[in-house]
């Protein structure tokens, strides 16, 4: 696939510089990206996505709707406070 040649070019284009030794081992690396690249291929778009089966919905907790702390009680030690809101300092 990668040859040496092409690599070099690339490398060129790029504007990096490579010794002899990086450049056959980044011609090993190279090939072992584009062969790890092409297992894609064979995916099966059939197939149920992992993802969806991954989570057993049963096992999962029930939401449970519970009130929000009071707002008085969470700016008690602010400094500054506007609009029952922090004010922070501007940070440009």
């Amino acid at each position: 696939m990668f040859d040496e040649k092409l690599t070099a070019h690339m490398a060129e284009l790029s504007k990096l510089s490579f010794t002899p030794e990086e450049l056959t081992s980044m011609t090993k690396d190279m090939t072992d990206i584009i062969a790890l690249m092409d297992t894609v291929c064979d995916f099966d778009p059939e197939v149920k996505p992992y993802a969806l089966s991954a989570v057993d919905y049963e096992d999962l907790r029930a939401d449970e709707h519970s009130g929000s702390y009071p707002a008085e009680r969470i700016l008690e030690n602010a400094k500054n406070v506007k609009n029952d809101s922090f004010v922070v300092p501007k940070v440009v």
